[in-house]
């Protein structure tokens, strides 16, 4: 049974006989694998290492103020192998493109990197107000990290100087980003979405009129299947949908929103609406992976405009995820998202857990036309 492929069995790890009627509730209903010595918080983020490395690790950021690192075996067994603090919650973690060192972005209003070689991390960007985006950009001519804050920045930082080479100031706070050299996009409260083009050095490149009515949660950028480029974004609101857009669509009608991670209420004609709380591409097929509040998993294909697969719901939100650089791994997080707020917290049954799925197979694009 490998987790790089192989299938997954078909018992999880809950015992089929409960020893009473309190342990019914099954927190792996999708039989995953799942990552030991998890956070003891809510996860705000998740990152595999980049396929430089021989072996997969995966980092996760947590609200107990945490970073943590696993290695990942190709059994699915996971290794706990290093943590690093920061003094607030940690709201983001990138990968340096050699896998040497990671990124951690905090509420408390710093960013560090993390040598993984030596096991030593230290500050090397500062804002106002937390920093709720940290990313890694490898340009020809730079390297550096972008942090995003609620004080209405966008920085970027030589990691060897204290001083930002760039800050840009944004017209809102900074509730999500996400980069593909050579280009960033960045979506700001009050719906405000910018794209911003990194070559030679950081400028913006357009504003543009949200495709979402509601508040911006997630967003990832999509390539094109023939040039492996940056060309789009999907964009995630707390209103259970997803916006596909394109920079400069051939079609206008190639951009388009979905709804997703909703249910119908107790009465006929009512539906739950749940936040979108991440978006993944597979490395690979194109295909697109969402998490919501609603405690599910979707596999899409956007070309197709088909859904591929919906999980079971798990007993409380799924936070966030990602895949591994081969697309073989789908990670993700179940943890609260306090979006029924703090009456809707059972602490004692609503612990983080952290699940590895094997997913290449059913991440392939759909056979249906568009």
């Amino acid at each position: 049974m490998s987790l790089f492929g192989g299938t997954t069995s078909s018992f999880g790890n809950t015992s089929l006989f409960g020893s009473s009627a309190t342990a019914t509730v099954n927190q792996n209903p999708m039989n995953d694998f799942e990552v030991g010595s998890p956070p003891d918080d809510s996860v705000s983020s998740l990152a595999f290492s980049p396929g430089t490395l021989q072996q997969t690790y995966l980092v996760a950021g947590s609200w107990d103020n945490n970073v943590r690192c696993w290695e990942v075996q190709q059994s699915g067994q996971t290794v706990p192998k290093a943590q690093q603090t920061h003094t607030g919650p940690v709201l983001d973690v990138a990968w340096s493109d050699d896998g040497t060192k990671v990124f951690t972005a905090s509420c408390d209003k710093v960013a560090k990197m993390w040598d993984l070689g030596s096991n030593q991390s230290i500050p090397v960007a500062q804002h106002d107000a937390p920093i709720r985006t940290v990313h890694w950009i490898k340009a020809p001519n730079y390297s550096c990290i972008m942090t995003g804050s609620w004080d209405k920045t966008l920085k970027f930082w030589d990691t060897r100087s204290p001083n930002p080479m760039l800050a840009i100031q944004l017209p809102e706070r900074c509730y999500c980003a996400d980069v593909l050299y050579p280009m960033a996009v960045v979506g700001t409260a009050s719906r405000g979405l910018i794209i911003y083009q990194l070559d030679n050095q950081p400028k913006e490149f357009k504003k543009i009129e949200s495709p979402l009515k509601y508040q911006h949660r997630c967003t990832r950028i999509f390539t094109d299947k023939k040039t492996g480029g940056p060309v789009g974004f999907a964009l995630g609101s707390i209103e259970g949908r997803v916006a596909i857009h394109y920079v400069n669509p051939t079609n206008p009608k190639d951009n388009f929103t979905f709804k997703c991670h909703r249910s119908n209420g107790p009465t006929s004609g009512v539906q739950d609406i749940f936040a979108v709380n991440d978006i993944a591409f597979h490395p690979q097929h194109g295909t697109l992976a969402t998490v919501g509040s609603d405690g599910r998993f979707s596999f899409w294909d956007k070309d197709a405009r088909t859904k591929l697969k919906t999980s079971d719901p798990l007993p409380q939100p799924i936070s966030c995820c990602t895949f591994n650089s081969t697309g073989n791994i789908f990670a993700y997080a179940s943890s609260y998202d306090w979006s029924k707020g703090h009456e809707g917290f059972d602490p004692q049954k609503m612990k983080p857990h952290i699940f590895l799925r094997s997913c290449f197979e059913e991440l392939k694009p759909s056979s249906k036309k568009s």
